[in-house]
């Protein structure tokens, strides 16, 4: 049987290799680290996070629960990791970076089914492939994409937050619990009055940004939008969103605060913690000024500062087909990022229904079809035609699952109905021939 190239070993190309693998499929896994790497990633394995370790809600009230309880059901190796390498994060599913992607990596390393190469891409080889470079291909692999797809031009960016160190923390000015005491009181909670909170807001719109060539506020996705950015939106933008204090009783008053800087797990053994919604493109030296006004994190010890990079998106709905193939040239297809597609998770899937949809073309077996009832068949179908206007990247969300059809009370008990649903779709989805594979 001839191999399927798969170029890239992020969570999207990774998750496609193994699923193609796992059905007895050659794979040649291309990956550019360690030869080359970008400005974002660090580490030499596959499935590297760059953004952040969350994985976000696990409940099926959540549209991202229920599409993560899909790909567990589907055999998805990153649900698998990601299962592995948990750390507390009280609703959410986090992980602890180093160990989710050495699971992954070893897991693929030790695939018979899989080559893998380490060299960079420069080129789209002949045969079946599927491009899963992410939103920092490199330029020259970037180009032939370019040249394959004239109207995929389109671009944003993406901000990354920094990480504290939890001894660093002045616990007199914090303390953990999380929002409205769900799950275990997993975050640092680091609160701010109203004096401490302007003046932040006031040091953080005016601090100094690092270079970014070609950057445009207006082209940042709201999900990754850089604190600053968001700050500058109005004195009080931060406190309804990542600094909002709702939910959060300080034990020391039992009041809620101002606001409310919180801090997640970022490693296994707790002694990191990641800036929630704090993804920026200041310079290093405003970051560590201005960011050390938190009257918890004056002392704080950055291991890493945030930083800036480009996201380069297709335009999907008048390029790629329901299973992420490229509509003028089916042999290739997409997945990840690229796509459009926003969120490790969201990636992740893609990867696992291109591998899926690439297998049973490649046995001659019928489709899967993943329907728009299910979480990773509405993502596909919205990347693929269902948005209207301008295309922007899209997270997973119940608004494009199709509805129920009937009245359910309360959001809540609607969207857990809408997950029931999808799931019972699913386990009939895996009596089809290549879900036995």
């Amino acid at each position: 049987m001839e191999k399927i190239t798969v170029l890239g070993a992020g969570l999207a190309g990774s998750e496609c290799a193994w699923q193609l693998a796992r059905r007895h499929i050659p794979v040649r896994l291309v990956e550019m680290k360690p030869e080359k790497k970008t400005p974002a990633h660090v580490s030499d394995g596959f499935a590297e996070l760059v953004c952040s370790n969350s994985l976000r809600s696990d409940e099926l009230s959540n549209a991202v629960g229920l599409l993560k309880a899909e790909m567990r059901a589907l055999g998805s190796l990153i649900m698998e990791s990601a299962d592995a390498n948990r750390v507390a994060a009280g609703g959410a599913l986090a992980v602890d970076r180093e160990g989710f992607s050495r699971y992954i990596t070893e897991k693929i390393e030790n695939s018979p089914e899989i080559e893998i190469v380490r060299a960079e891409a420069t080129e789209i080889p002949e045969g079946e492939v599927v491009i899963a470079t992410g939103p920092l291909s490199s330029d020259a692999i970037a180009e032939r994409i370019a040249a394959l797809c004239p109207e995929s031009g389109l671009h944003f960016y993406d901000a990354v937050a920094p990480i504290v160190t939890i001894e660093s923390v002045d616990m007199d000015n914090a303390f953990f619990a999380s929002r409205y005491d769900k799950g275990t009181a997993d975050y640092v909670n680091c609160p701010m009055d109203r004096e401490e909170y302007l003046a932040f807001v006031g040091e953080l719109v005016s601090a100094k940004e690092a270079a970014v060539h070609g950057f445009d506020d207006g082209a940042v996705f709201e999900g990754c939008m850089p604190v600053e950015v968001m700050a500058r939106r109005g004195v009080d933008t931060l406190r309804y969103g990542p600094l909002k204090p709702v939910g959060l009783v300080d034990p020391r008053t039992g009041k809620n605060n101002y606001a409310v800087v919180q801090l997640r797990r970022d490693n296994a053994e707790g002694t990191l913690y990641n800036m929630v919604g704090f993804q920026t493109h200041l310079t290093w030296g405003e970051q560590k000024r201005v960011f050390s006004m938190i009257p918890a994190l004056r002392e704080a010890e950055f291991v890493r500062y945030g930083v800036m990079h480009r996201n380069t998106y297709l335009n999907s709905p008048k390029l790629l087909d329901r299973y992420y193939r490229l509509k003028s040239e089916p042999r290739i297809s997409f997945a990840g990022q690229m796509t459009g597609v926003e969120g490790y998770v969201e990636s992740a899937a893609s990867g696992l229904l291109v591998g899926i949809e690439t297998a049973a073309r490649s046995l001659g077996l019928e489709s899967v079809d993943f329907p728009q009832e299910t979480a990773i068949g509405a993502l596909a179908l919205y990347v693929s035609g269902g948005s209207v206007g301008d295309f922007q990247p899209m997270n997973i969300n119940f608004g494009i699952i199709s509805p129920l059809g009937c009245r359910v009370k309360g959001k809540r008990n609607k969207n857990t109905e809408i997950s029931k649903r999808s799931l019972a779709i699913i386990e009939k989805l895996l009596t089809k021939e290549v879900m036995q594979l």
